[in-house]
């Protein structure tokens, strides 16, 4: 089964649309949804696990770029600002997939943004703001 995280963004026309439930339905596509900020009549955006077969999952991806859904991956909107980080492992125990872990011999803070889910726990904690997510 393959898996693909994406930063969908709608124009106002297609807020209304059942488009996630068209991926589900017509696609076979499981769609696991991470964040959102939908509004009618505004542009939306929807962060977004797809899993399902690999072919099942380029039809589905083809189907959104026929809608014209702007598409991106998911790692580009999330962003662990190294030189800002003193590695105080504040965001540590908030991290609910280990995307953010210490090594516990040199105490030092690293980042995996394939576990990442963009929940967000790790903003408000980071005194130092070394952690943004663009959504």
């Amino acid at each position: 089964m393959a898996k693909r995280r994406l930063v969908l963004t709608f124009p106002p026309k297609l807020v209304e649309e059942p488009i996630t439930y068209r991926l589900i339905k017509d696609y076979d596509l499981v769609v696991n949804i991470l964040r959102a900020k939908i509004s009618p009549e505004e542009e939306g955006r929807l962060m977004i696990e797809l899993s399902g077969e690999k072919s099942a999952l380029k039809r589905g991806v083809d189907y959104l770029n026929r809608l014209k859904v702007n598409i991106q991956p998911l790692a580009r909107d999330i962003r662990w600002l190294e030189e800002k980080c003193t590695h105080c492992t504040v965001c540590v125990s908030l991290c609910p997939t280990e995307a953010i872990v210490v090594d516990r011999n040199s105490m030092k803070i690293s980042f995996n943004k394939n576990k990442c889910i963009a929940c967000g726990a790790c903003i408000p904690a980071c005194p130092y703001k070394a952690i943004e997510i663009l959504f």
